[in-house]
């Protein structure tokens, strides 16, 4: 490294510990042996609301950065750029010279850059005669080098947060959507209950969410939805089973009215019965989340055949998401990706998507590869899917290559991650199987 030596701003600028930390750590961390310059700030714009730096602070980062003349930070090489504050400005777009200067002081203050002031004050190089730099005085790049790991992990918890956020608003539009169908259904084929204070209920869980929910808010509302959702699925069954005990032919007919009336289209007038349950259109608009399928066999068995006909009929285009296995079993055979978890080790769904995405970039997987098997497997089967492809990663030419192709096959229906699973517990634990049984 090129920080042996601790130096002290040039000037009235005062020496702050933060400064002294960030030049010590740059020297005692555990060192890597090169990054990529863009990887590693790629990483860094991931990272930024944990490191506490804004986007245009990463902006003057991104154009010191190009004054680096090669795009592999390495231990051994002299890491100081020198640019002036002018051509800083012209490689940062035109930003005013006070405003570099307030974001270098950010950088400075996060440990991401290290000041090397000259005696007075300068920044220049020192050349040989064959041109190499010899001392050099601006700023140093060195804690990105003896930082990339710790950064790298900081962007994956970011990374996992934000999927496991994007799945928990799936889930609760899900939920949401079928509450609204199994609400109208009771009203359409006279379930006994009060369904417009059930409606009402519903309808004050989604108004009271705000605009921007964190994950906490959505945890908690979705456990909420979830006991409605089986509180009135319990209700439906029964009301299913006492009508199919009784066999009054009456019932049967009112069944084949309730079924020409579902096939209006949404824009129709239904009912004045029903009026309650359209209302709640208007909750679409809390929450705008990407709408994923959903098992839909419960729904159909509490519904006349004909319904259920033309239920099927209107879905069965869709694709079906794939369920996600425990995670105990994943982790039985999966082990090795426990190494790559917050603290090194594995304690929840969260945690295995954060190892997922920094093994992801390990594996040299794309972001556009993972974005498309979290859409069409579902964040928590991609994590599985990228355990899997490291406890074989051997015997896989190109992780990525392999990553699509399972997608693209899980997509037409050809693949399915419990054979794999298998595979792997039988190779790794004896008696995996039998435990299961």
């Amino acid at each position: 490294m090129d920080t042996e030596y601790v130096t002290t701003p040039f000037g009235r600028r005062p020496m702050t510990l933060g400064m002294l930390i960030a030049q010590r750590r740059a020297e005692h961390a555990r060192p890597a042996k090169s990054v990529d310059k863009w990887k590693i700030h790629r990483a860094l714009c991931e990272a930024k609301p944990i490191l506490g730096v804004t986007d245009r602070a990463l902006a003057v980062l991104s154009a010191l950065l190009s004054f680096y003349p090669k795009n592999e930070l390495s231990d051994g090489a002299n890491l100081v750029v020198f640019p002036s504050n002018a051509q800083l400005s012209l490689r940062a777009h035109g930003m005013a010279e006070q405003t570099i200067r307030r974001h270098l002081a950010a950088l400075i203050e996060a440990g991401l850059i290290v000041r090397r002031d000259s005696p007075n004050g300068k920044r220049y190089a020192r050349r040989s005669r064959a041109g190499e730099v010899n001392e050099a005085y601006g700023f140093s790049l060195a804690p990105l080098v003896s930082r990339a790991e710790e950064i790298e992990h900081l962007a994956a918890e970011v990374v996992a947060e934000r999927l496991h956020l994007q799945s928990l608003r799936e889930r609760v539009s899900l939920h949401r959507r079928d509450i609204l169908k199994l609400i109208e259904t009771a009203l359409s084929d006279g379930v006994e209950g009060q369904w417009e204070a059930v409606h009402s209920g519903f309808r004050s869980l989604i108004d009271n969410l705000p605009r921007s929910p964190d994950v906490n808010q959505l945890e908690a509302l979705l456990s909420k939805l979830s006991r409605l959702h089986d509180e009135i699925v319990n209700r439906l069954e029964k009301h299913a089973k006492t009508t199919k005990l009784s066999g009054n032919p009456y019932q049967n007919e009112r069944h084949i009215q309730n079924s020409d009336s579902e096939s209006l289209s949404e824009s129709e007038a239904l009912p004045q019965k029903q009026h309650v349950v359209l209302s709640a259109a208007s909750v679409e608009q809390k929450l705008q989340p990407h709408q994923a399928p959903t098992d839909h066999s419960l729904e159909e068995s509490v519904l006349s055949p004909a319904m259920a006909q033309q239920h099927f009929e209107r879905l069965k285009d869709k694709p079906i998401a794939v369920k996600a296995f425990p995670l105990d079993m994943v982790m039985r055979a999966c082990p090795e990706i426990a190494a790559y978890g917050p603290g090194g080790k594995i304690g929840n769904w969260r945690d295995l998507m954060t190892a997922s995405v920094v093994v992801k970039s390990m594996l040299d997987i794309s972001p556009e590869a993972h974005h498309q098997a979290c859409a069409i497997l579902g964040p928590e089967n991609t994590a599985t899917v990228i355990a899997c492809i490291l406890e074989r990663a051997s015997h896989i030419k190109s992780a990525g290559a392999y990553l699509r192709d399972l997608t693209r096959r899980s997509q037409k229906g050809e693949f399915a991650i419990g054979p794999m699973l298998m595979s792997l517990l039988r190779a790794n634990t004896a008696g995996g199987i039998q435990k299961l049984a």
